[in-house]
């Protein structure tokens, strides 16, 4: 293409396209601060996808791309289900499909890697530098693809949310990365030995599985940003493999802000990031749809729509912590609709998110945003904490060990040190929950048996449902 443009300028483009990945990589940047808010997240979402527009088109023009049949076959194809899947999929299913699109981009990563490791007609041609980055591409790529799935079905439930072991699995598991990383360069060394470049293909895909399999659905919101983390560096790498300086940069981009929102999960778990992947923790918790448990001897105290559309009209300040249950129950509107009538009588309401409530980060703020929550209701737990004290009431609708006491008084509870929201501190909490079954660390809730706790048993949008009603009798 750049072959009818004037000499003066083809000696120009290679600088004019570098300076044009520049703009668009500062496009991601600015795109990618702008997701930090709820308010601009819409914004920084449509600027980053402007920047990739930008990045593809210039792409295509730097490589002399001449023909674009499959090229423009795939991006009709590639938008057609992009379209169908961002109008049909739930929203309590969207942290499936972010699972699936880490997956995907692990997986294009490699197969550019092995696209072009398959081009050369003597692979000895290409310089040490660029086969080790076409390993990493490979196996970092391989590894978010099928670990990225086996989250999926972790959080569709066709794979168990209990950790999946078998002994001395950890030390396999470690092996077999060591060996993985020893494939990447005994293939630098060699690179026309063709089964060594399926042998860490093959070690790679299983990689992926054996890391996320011991993986409790509680630590699913941090596996799916880490390997979104996963799937930026390996983008990366695929950069160097074909010389990109913008997909190097974004690529990047992606995998520093995996990271640190993996860290950040981490510490609102009290636990390390080693814990998390290899300390089988968090599994299904089994819950039934009854009410409170038969071999208790610890007093419940029950409530009804009735009692909780007095108390919650009357109060001045009624804080709610939404957690997994509320996804679950798609109950979002029914709580919307609830928030709306005690705003009419002049409660103040605010919500409360905890930073690993749901099944992935920021699952909670999507949730509200799809029921039209203003932004501005919407408070972390370093900012709604200091509320509680003097907050009337709290309804907890779906969370469970976000909001468990022992986390700050049981030395040896596997959830102590943990930061929790400080609904104790509140002068009346309401739990809506189907039973009194513990939440995915496993253990008893304290809060159930607090003297200025009641529970409020059932599914939680047909709990909503019966207060909304109710609240049209105060």
């Amino acid at each position: 293409m750049s072959q009818f443009l004037p000499s003066g300028i083809q000696n120009m483009l290679p600088d004019i396209i570098q300076l044009i990945y520049l703009v668009a990589t500062g496009i991601f940047i600015v795109g990618i601060k702008r997701l930090g808010s709820p308010a601009t997240a819409r914004s920084g979402n449509q600027l980053a996808a402007l920047g990739m527009f930008i990045g593809i088109v210039i792409t295509l023009f730097d490589q002399q791309i001449i023909s674009f049949e499959y090229i423009i076959g795939g991006i009709v194809l590639g938008s057609a289900i992009g379209a169908f899947a961002a109008k049909k999929v739930e929203m309590t299913s969207m942290p499936e499909m972010v699972a699936i699109f880490n997956g995907f981009g692990g997986g294009a990563s490699a197969l550019v890697a092995w696209g072009e490791f398959t081009r050369v007609a003597d692979p000895n041609v290409l310089s040490g530098q660029d086969l080790v980055t076409m390993g990493l591409s490979i196996l970092i790529g391989s590894i978010t693809f099928t670990g990225s799935f086996i989250a999926f079905g972790k959080l569709k439930g066709f794979i168990s949310g209990n950790p999946l072991t078998f002994p001395g699995q950890n030390f396999f598991n470690a092996i077999l990365t060591i060996g993985s990383l020893g494939l990447v360069g005994w293939l630098a060394f060699d690179p026309t030995n063709m089964l060594v470049f399926w042998i860490l293909f093959g070690i790679a895909l299983l990689l992926g599985i054996l890391t996320v399999l011991p993986i409790g659905g509680a630590d699913m919101p941090v596996v799916i940003s880490l390997l979104n983390s996963y799937s930026g560096l390996a983008a990366s790498m695929a950069g160097f493999v074909i010389n990109n300086n913008l997909l190097i940069i974004s690529g990047a981009l992606v995998g520093a802000a995996g990271l640190i929102l993996t860290n950040i999960m981490c510490q609102a778990m009290n636990r390390s990031l080693g814990n998390v992947l290899f300390g089988a923790f968090g599994g299904d918790n089994g819950g039934g749809d009854g009410g409170p448990a038969a071999d208790t001897d610890k007093t419940v105290r029950e409530t009804t729509a009735q009692d909780v559309a007095l108390q919650c009209a009357y109060a001045d300040k009624v804080v709610i912590t939404p957690g997994y249950g509320l996804a679950v129950a798609q109950a979002q509107h029914v709580l919307k609709e609830v928030v709306d009538k005690l705003e009419k009588k002049g409660v103040e309401v605010k919500y409360g998110i905890h930073p690993v409530a749901g099944r992935m980060p920021g699952h909670m703020n999507v949730l509200l945003a799809e029921a039209d929550v203003p932004y501005d209701q919407l408070y972390d737990m370093e900012q709604i904490n200091p509320e509680f004290k003097s907050t009337d009431v709290v309804l907890i609708i779906g969370a469970n060990d976000v909001v468990n006491p022992a986390a700050k008084t049981t030395e040896g509870s596997p959830i102590y040190g943990m930061p929790i929201l400080d609904v104790d501190e509140a002068k009346r909490t309401i739990v809506f929950k189907r039973s009194l079954s513990p939440g995915f660390a496993g253990i008893d809730n304290a809060l159930f048996y607090e003297e200025t706790n009641q529970m409020f048993f059932g599914d939680a949008k047909d709990s909503l449902q019966a207060l909304s009603q109710a609240l049209n009798d105060v």
